[in-house]
């Protein structure tokens, strides 16, 4: 993904003005089947309205970073009313 100084990264974010923060809990599934609970932190839609998530694993997962969402591989949790 493309940003104004290159490939979407930690180093190179999105645009401030154009991200949403938020709290959300996520299940990721992995390719092999295996499932980690992660914490999405923020939103953001890209030029082309692909929507993308600063996503981070836990615990002691990687830190967070920027991924495509898939919401077949990007479950969202409940976050309030359980």
């Amino acid at each position: 993904m493309a940003t104004r100084c290159g490939l979407l990264s930690w180093d190179c974010p999105p645009p401030e003005a154009e991200v949403r923060w938020v709290y959300q809990p996520v299940e990721v599934q992995y390719p092999d089947d295996t499932w980690e609970l992660g914490r999405i932190s923020a939103w953001w839609t890209d030029d082309a309205g692909e929507l993308w998530c600063r996503l981070r694993t836990l615990p002691g997962g990687t830190g967070p970073q920027w991924y495509r969402y898939d919401p077949d591989s990007i479950r969202l949790l409940p976050s309030t009313g359980i």
